[in-house]
């Protein structure tokens, strides 16, 4: 099928609210592992879909997803063993005292339900976000996806804090009091929520900072936030969406690499390797509180084929080692970057974890100037035109997001370099 004429027909039909990415849009018809094909046959690497968790197409998921819609899918007021099945192996993994969970089929839905949660059990309605933050697209998320709308129309119960941008931010790498500075802004912003009324019902935090970086924060500022949170009464929610499932390496989940133990943990995308599956989990005693007032029911969330999915997603990523993978190919990538970084002025910085990685580029290194979202649009096309995906993020959107399936190679990323090392010089700056 003709591109233009695909382009047109989805601008009729579907509106201009959708978007596409690069300069020529990618008609994409097939997947498998790491790579994706056009409609004219033509191979790429993908480096960008963390939804895809386990590579795409994946043989185990797909057999499993086949295999139970097959049988029987249902909603959740039905027993099934497929949903205990699911929840009782990730129990096994997640953080601290958090042993329950509750499915839905979006990240945004899992986000929402648990700021509903820790509105109820504290009593207080203020919520904190990082600036530039996202985290759904439903009424509630949205209004805590600082990066989607105008700072003038931020609720009067939001507080919205600096992230902890060591390379952009006020405070950076060569301070060694940055952390702490960075909680003392926190600090002041929560201050701030409750002189207009508000004391916070939970802090959410993406614990890769995906919009603004990827970020690695100070540990000592990430464990003090908790704990001043917590001395006001509010919850902590870490927003694993982006960092959870093997994505920022060493452990499962984010939570632990930092040491801390969030009070509700959300999941999404990876969880059903491009199914649509999420996790809200929390402690017992939460959902307990919770539950004498309110009910929960999501009429596809945790339904039998989606738990069969999700259950073959965990098996993959047990059965191949990825977490393993992600630590060897991470290092390996990361190698790569700052190789990279070194030969390439327009390379501001290299940041990142396991398999997620951002180049914050700049216009010129000395003043740190981003280049525009129309030079990242320009290189993710020539990118493109090397055979590689790419995303990009950041505040202002000068960030190059490299962040592929789980199953990534040491060939994989040694192809990733090249095509970037090849792309960079024909950008015009």
């Amino acid at each position: 099928m003709n591109n233009q004429k695909l382009i047109a027909r989805r601008s009729k039909t579907l509106g201009p609210t959708y978007q596409n990415f690069f300069d020529q849009p990618l008609h994409l018809v097939r997947g498998a592992g790491t790579a994706v094909w056009d409609a004219d046959g033509r191979e790429y690497l993908d480096c960008y879909n963390n939804v895809a968790s386990v590579g795409h197409c994946h043989r185990h998921v797909v057999q499993a997803l086949c295999n139970q819609a097959a049988t029987l899918n249902t909603h959740t007021r039905y027993l099934h063993a497929g949903v205990v099945e699911l929840g009782e192996k990730l129990v096994e993994g997640l953080p601290g005292e958090i042993e329950v969970c509750i499915f839905t089929c979006t990240g945004s839905e899992a986000n929402d339900l648990a700021v509903q949660i820790a509105r109820q059990v504290t009593g207080q309605q203020g919520v904190i976000v990082s600036e530039a933050s996202y985290h759904g697209v439903s009424e509630l998320t949205r209004r805590l996806s600082t990066d989607s709308y105008p700072s003038a129309d931020r609720p009067e119960w939001l507080a919205v804090i600096e992230p902890p941008n060591l390379y952009r931010g006020p405070y950076r790498r060569d301070d060694p009091e940055a952390g702490r500075k960075y909680l003392e802004l926190a600090r002041q912003e929560l201050d701030r929520l409750e002189q207009r009324g508000y004391r916070p019902a939970a802090i959410m935090i993406d614990l890769i900072w995906d919009s603004n970086g990827p970020l690695i924060a100070p540990k000592d500022y990430l464990q003090g936030l908790c704990s001043e949170v917590r001395k006001r009464g509010g919850l902590v929610i870490a927003d694993e969406v982006q960092s959870g499932y093997c994505r920022s390496g060493r452990n499962w989940w984010a939570s632990d690499n930092y040491g801390i133990t969030p009070d509700i943990l959300t999941c999404g995308k990876p969880m059903g390797g491009g199914h649509p599956l999420a996790l809200m989990s929390t402690t017992r005693a939460i959902i307990k509180d919770y539950s004498r007032q309110h009910h929960y029911f999501n009429t596809f969330g945790g339904n039998p084929v989606s738990a069969a999915v999700g259950k073959a997603v965990i098996e993959v990523i047990e059965n191949e080692d990825l977490l393993q993978n992600v630590n060897r190919t991470g290092a390996y990538l990361e190698a790569g970057l700052r190789q990279l970084a070194s030969r390439h002025e327009s390379i501001g910085d290299v940041q990142g974890c396991g398999l997620f990685w951002g180049l914050d580029m700049v216009a010129d290194p000395a003043t740190r100037d981003p280049l525009t979202r129309q030079q990242m649009t320009r290189l993710g096309s020539l990118l493109v035109e090397q055979g590689v995906v790419t995303g990009t993020s950041g505040r202002y959107g000068q960030v190059l997001k490299l962040r592929p399936p789980l199953p990534f190679s040491k060939n994989d990323a040694d192809r990733a370099l090249a095509a970037i090392d090849a792309a960079l010089p024909q950008l015009q700056l």
